[in-house]
């Protein structure tokens, strides 16, 4: 298995900030001058347990309060990528939320300057290609995010797409059509979290209303037939994620977890981490966790390595 992990692969589910290591997040408080809540590493590494998602995001966005400079996104995009290297990533499509940062005072051109350095340096460096997602909050408003948006646009050339992400429940979709209509305009790709917590229908909405060219998670499709039929026919990829889904109480058993049997029926299922950090395991701790647990073969893990790689923008 160890061999077969060792292909070239694309990772597509990936948020920055869900990279923020315990150490890197106790160094860059310390070089900000930033006191936190947790005094040590142990203590940060204890309070990764989380019974649902919105247990998680609390701790997400304390940590990503010691990101201020342009170094400091510079350190945490480089960190990211030389993991990917080592787990044999030869493409990586990552997220990054910007509201999270302008609402803390943090200039765009600091975040994307530290970020596409980074992408720079590790192109050069480990030949791996890089690109970004933003991605918009789905629990503040559509306004908030049209705003954004605007803000976004110079740029431009430094993000191939945009996504939804944050609370799922009770932020549907539908709520954010006029911003995936502007960002269709922009000739953006478009993605959306979709069916980790929520039901079907935000799916649905993902698709038909959003026009998304993959779907985030979407867990949920497995249990209705149309949905399965409707992203196989439009060959829709799914960026699962099992370590994340474990830890979440999405899948509190990966014995149960629906990437075989989605990708037995036809879907474009790829393997992820989503925020490796928080949740125990870079992608290739993914794809062995899920091998263990659905007994998956050579020919299976292969699979979904090129489905991976068929299911990248870039």
């Amino acid at each position: 298995m160890l061999n077969i992990l060792n292909q070239p692969k694309a990772e597509l589910h990936i948020h920055l900030e869900g990279s923020l290591e315990p150490e890197m997040m106790l160094h860059l408080a310390k070089r900000n001058n930033l006191t936190l809540k947790y005094s040590s590493i142990d203590a940060i590494r204890n309070a990764y347990h989380f019974n649902n998602l919105q247990e998680f995001l609390d701790l997400y966005y304390q940590g990503m309060s010691v990101l201020k400079t342009e170094q400091d996104y510079f350190d945490l995009t480089y960190a990211y990528l030389t993991k990917a290297q080592q787990d044999h990533v030869t493409h990586a499509e990552m997220f990054m939320d910007p509201q999270a940062h302008l609402s803390r005072g943090i200039a765009l051109n600091t975040i994307f300057d530290g970020i596409t350095c980074a992408i720079t340096q590790a192109r050069q460096e480990y030949g791996i290609q890089a690109s970004l997602i933003v991605c918009f909050l789905r629990h503040l408003s559509e306004n908030d995010a049209l705003k954004t948006f605007d803000q976004l646009m110079p740029f431009r050339h430094q993000f191939i797409g945009i996504g939804l992400d944050s609370s799922e429940q009770g932020n549907p979709p539908s709520k954010f059509k006029n911003l995936f209509d502007r960002a269709r305009a922009e000739k953006l790709k478009l993605v959306a979290h979709a069916g980790e917590e929520g039901a079907t229908d935000y799916v649905w909405e993902a698709l038909d209303i959003l026009g998304v060219d993959r779907i985030d998670h979407g867990n949920v499709i497995s249990t209705d037939k149309a949905l399965i039929q409707r992203v196989v026919a439009d060959k829709i990829a799914l960026t699962m994620c099992p370590l994340s889904n474990r830890s979440l109480q999405v899948a509190k058993d990966l014995r149960q977890h629906p990437a075989m049997l989605l990708l037995n029926k036809g879907v474009r299922v790829t393997i992820n981490s989503d925020d490796p950090a928080y949740f125990g395991g870079y992608v290739n701790q993914n794809y062995q966790a899920l091998a263990e647990a659905l007994s998956l073969t050579a020919q299976d893990l292969e699979k979904l390595i090129h489905m991976s790689l068929a299911a990248k923008f870039v």
